[in-house]
């Protein structure tokens, strides 16, 4: 079996995907998720312009060899346009190759370890009382994990609060067309998010595993203090509390508290981890598939993870296609360190450009054994959606200094 073309599919259902069409000789193809999420069209021309020529004519087989190929090959390393693209090609082979040999890419990875893969859904409100409505709401739905987010008191806006809760995507132009402003305030955060959750434990009591989100935006010192703080309400995990590429600074947040602590959704490689991993710092890799260079890195990450007792908690935002669910899921199914897996549901517009055979079920995903990934695209309707440039947002303090969103 060889390689014969390759091609990059733009749609937009509700917001912006990039797919990887890779086709072979015998007729089975594969595809892969591009997404870069605010930046689009940068993965579109690398994949065009540098990675598809390479392909043609490879043993879609040798998914290893391809791998380092693209990672070492390139030089440049790193970084996400590069990894993202890699991922891409590096899920579309994984397709290929279930599909050439009638099996599930799970059985390609180890076979299955688990049933089902538990999930964790978003529940956000304008206030307190809205977001402990919210999350009731999941768990009439089945949910076991459930993200809370909230806004804030004396803040007009911030992030993982949605005006259309089920269906939340942050990327959204302002009038102009350049990306919206949220605003922040750390001190009134920090003396807010622990009313949240002492509401959520005393109306919901502690089945239910509770998750956060800080998006990066406290210091260390100011992380342990919330994690301090938060230790009653018994949290799964705080996520993304600091800026992570100062890996060092996850000493001074473990040294204060025992809330665990999830990093890594902007992270790319394993090199992003190694303080993290090495010192125990962290409980939970963030890394998606998709930013992470697809499966077989995704394998290696995961692998060192589990050495240090440390789980997966997958990124799986709407910035992600239904491409990286798939792929997601079944590397989730296969691994032994999983921990839990976010999931965003997708528009039913989305669902339909991507059918797919992964399903919900009282708190947990389940994929089936169709081959490969088990997950298409159907070109026609994909067409019909052409691409709208839309950013991520910025984030201001109160005083307008530009902060992280």
């Amino acid at each position: 079996m060889k390689i014969t073309d390759a091609k990059v599919i733009v749609t937009c259902p509700g917001r912006n995907f990039i797919t990887l069409k890779i086709m072979t000789d015998e007729g089975v193809y594969g595809i892969g998720d591009a997404t870069l999420n605010g930046r689009e069209k940068s993965v579109v021309s690398y994949l065009e312009d540098y990675v598809i020529p390479c392909l043609i004519g490879r043993n879609p087989f040798d998914i290893e060899d391809i791998w380092q190929y693209l990672y070492r090959g390139v030089y440049w390393r790193r970084g996400a346009i590069t990894m993202s693209a890699i991922a891409a090609v590096d899920m579309a082979l994984y397709d290929i190759k279930g599909k050439a040999l009638n099996t599930p890419v799970y059985n390609l990875i180890g076979g299955r370890s688990r049933t089902g893969v538990m999930v964790y859904g978003h529940a956000n409100g304008a206030d307190l009382e809205q977001t402990i409505d919210e999350v009731g709401k999941y768990i009439d739905m089945g949910y076991l994990a459930i993200r809370a987010q909230s806004g804030i008191p004396g803040l007009q806006s911030t992030y993982g609060v949605a005006k259309e809760k089920m269906y939340y995507e942050p990327a959204q132009n302002d009038a102009s067309g350049l990306p919206a402003v949220n605003e922040w305030s750390t001190e009134k955060y920090l003396n807010f998010t622990p009313k949240l959750f002492k509401k959520l434990r005393d109306t919901y009591g502690e089945e239910h595993h509770f998750l956060h989100d800080c998006h990066h935006r406290l210091t260390p010192i100011e992380a342990a203090r919330l994690g301090k703080e938060l230790e009653p309400y018994h949290l799964f995990w705080l996520e993304d509390t600091v800026q992570a590429e100062l890996q060092e600074g996850f000493r001074i947040i473990r040294k204060h508290t025992t809330t665990p602590l999830a990093v890594g959704e902007v992270f790319n490689t394993i090199y992003d981890y190694t303080t993290l991993f090495t010192e125990q710092l962290i409980d939970y890799v963030r890394m998606s598939l998709l930013r992470g260079g697809g499966i077989t890195h995704g394998l290696k990450v995961a692998a060192m993870a589990g050495v240090y007792h440390i789980r997966t908690g997958f990124h799986g935002a709407t910035d992600l296609s239904p491409v990286t669910m798939a792929a997601a899921l079944h590397f989730n199914t296969a691994i032994n360190n999983f921990g839990v897996q976010e999931y965003m549901r997708h528009t039913g517009e989305t669902d339909a450009v991507f059918p797919h055979e992964y399903y919900y079920d009282k708190g947990y995903l389940h994929i089936t054994d169709k081959p490969g990934l088990g997950i298409d695209i159907d070109e026609a309707l994909a067409a019909k959606y052409e691409y709208k440039r839309a950013y991520l947002p910025v984030n201001r303090k109160l005083d307008g200094t530009m902060f992280n969103w």
